[in-house]
This record gives C-alpha cells, sequence and structure tokens, in this order.
C-alpha cells in the first residue's frame, strides 16, 4: 500500500493484522464521543504506521538472512543475559 494513500478506518483496521488488536481498535472508534474522534483516530493511526513499519523490518530482516548477510542496523546480543535468567531459574528448581 503507497504511503500516500490517507489513512482510514478500513486501512487503520487491515494494517493492524490481529484481530484482538482490531476488535480494540474498532471497540474503541465506535464507542468515542465525537469530539473526542480526531484524537482517539491519530493514536491508532500512528499505532498502525508503527505495525506497518515494523513488519517491513521483519521482511528486510528476513530477506538478509535469506540471501546470507547480516540483517542492516545495530542488534544488541541478548544472549548472556536470557542465560543468566535460565540458570536464575533452573537453579530454583524449574524445568
Amino acid at each position: 500500500m503507497s504511503t500516500d494513500t490517507p489513512w482510514t478506518i478500513e486501512r487503520i483496521r487491515d494494517a493492524l493484522g490481529a484481530p484482538s488488536l482490531v476488535q480494540r481498535f474498532l471497540a474503541e472508534i465506535n464507542t468515542t464521543p465525537a469530539h473526542q474522534l480526531l484524537t482517539v483516530f491519530a493514536k491508532w493511526e500512528r499505532i498502525a504506521k508503527n505495525t506497518v513499519a515494523a513488519l517491513e523490518r521483519g521482511k528486510e530482516v528476513i530477506a538478509a538472512e535469506g540471501r546470507g548477510e547480516a540483517p542492516a542496523g545495530e542488534w544488541i546480543d541478548g544472549s548472556e543475559r536470557l542465560d543468566a535468567i535460565d540458570e536464575r531459574i533452573r537453579s530454583r528448581g524449574a524445568a
């Protein structure tokens, strides 16, 4: 979808993707008083734009890895932190 396409309730709904998120959006937009509609619409437009951008970044990462390249950008390796958390949990007797 083109970036110059205006954001509408339908476009926001489609961009959100997840049914639970769509349901929250539609419930909120349909029950908001008229004088607050612009504020609510702007909030959900921002959420939809962020969702679309995250999906695009994800596709770019997948494509780069498919070509055997490192994904663009700066990535933080959290392996050591996750290993420490895992060890702490396991030391408490969790499976």
